[in-house]
């Protein structure tokens, strides 16, 4: 991957390598995560963070996952 490792290069990467993910993460306009899609890095929610953002140098290493989560809700 070139230049730095964010959410939204991971995702690029993701979508570009598997096509039918493209608008279930995130929006197919405005990019944006979708409502029940969580991000988690280092035990940290990093669903509200800016998709340019730069991710932890353990996730980028490969010593931690990044996770992708898809919430449920109900009762």
């Amino acid at each position: 991957m070139d230049g730095p490792v964010t959410i939204g290069a991971v995702l690029d990467a993701l979508e570009a390598q598997y096509p039918m993910l493209r608008g279930t993460l995130r929006d197919h306009v405005t990019q944006e995560r979708r409502p029940f899609i969580r991000f988690f890095a280092c035990q940290e929610d990093w669903s509200h963070e800016p998709q340019e953002a730069p991710l932890p140098e353990a996730i980028v290493t490969g010593a931690e996952p990044l996770w992708v989560v898809g919430a449920m809700a109900g009762g």
